[in-house]
């Protein structure tokens, strides 16, 4: 099993140390679609998956969920996260191990979902934790100068409640001279690009582990379409992720570096517990 750049103690000073330094914004890859955001002593977390959950409940199955990575911190020990954020109801995403802990050590946090989930949410979160704040394809809200926009995502295929509501969200998170973009799950789909393109993203984080139908599961881009929306969309960097998770479900981020390097568009390949540092010059 692969050990994280920084896990555990080591992983917690280290955030703890930066979260002081103005004008650098932070971002640590917590694996699978899992991220930290720091910026100015405030901490936004990222469909985050801090857990053994699914490796558990797949054990005994013919889809053993057999993890690569160790997992870089516990979710109990993040108790200074302002906002958390689920895009779908797959556990990796939304997962009762990791944010119940959460929000026993942040009685204060945001929880920001497809509203179109809120009842699945409720139920699997067993209704601890704070009301969630639900959002849908071009709705927005602002939690302390972070305003999030709901961005439509197809995991696989666009999916939207009897109401016409996205169950898959990507999100835009605007603060500052900042504007970030997470994914969620999805493929590209026909528009996504021009929707993205009214944002002017500095930083993207896309999955690439692509689209196989014998791993059973609903896909995603996969590294070349990840570039290639990027570069379309205008965005400035990106950070690939949904991989180095479970051994059925990866890919090598080769293909991703590789059009990246064709396409002059900039990345940043994390390991899980790596921090991407950046400041506007920069980008």
């Amino acid at each position: 099993m692969k050990t994280p750049l920084l896990k555990d103690q080591a992983f917690m000073e280290v955030v703890q140390s930066g979260a002081s330094v103005s004008g650098q914004l932070k971002i640590w890859w917590l694996g699978q679609s899992g991220f930290l955001i720091q910026w100015k002593e405030q901490h936004l977390l990222l469909d985050p998956y801090l857990s053994d959950s699914l490796t558990r409940k797949y054990a005994t199955t013919d889809k053993p969920h057999i993890r690569m990575t160790e997992r870089v911190v516990s979710p109990d020990q993040l108790d200074f996260v302002k906002i958390v954020t689920s895009s779908h109801n797959h556990t990796d995403h939304l997962d009762a191990e990791t944010l119940v802990p959460l929000f026993k050590v942040n009685q204060d946090i945001r929880f920001i979902i497809p509203e179109a989930n809120r009842e699945f949410i409720l139920d699997r979160c067993r209704n601890s934790g704070p009301d969630p704040d639900g959002l849908d394809s071009g709705t927005h809200i602002t939690i302390d100068g972070f305003r999030i926009t709901g961005i439509p995502a197809a995991h696989e295929v666009l999916e939207r409640d009897d109401q016409g509501r996205c169950r898959y969200l990507g999100y835009v998170i605007q603060f500052d001279e900042w504007t970030l973009y997470h994914s969620g799950d999805t493929v590209v789909f026909e528009g996504l690009a021009e929707i993205l393109s009214k944002y002017s993203i500095d930083v993207a984080m896309l999955p690439i582990n692509g689209s196989a139908p014998e791993r059973r599961v609903a896909g995603n881009m996969n590294g070349e379409e990840a570039v290639e929306l990027a570069v379309a969309s205008g965005i400035k960097m990106v950070i690939p992720c949904h991989f180095d998770m479970f051994e059925f479900n990866t890919v090598t981020p080769d293909d991703f570096i590789s059009c990246a390097r064709k396409k002059d568009q900039r990345i940043a390949v994390l390991q899980n517990g790596e921090t991407w540092i950046g400041s506007q010059s920069d980008i």
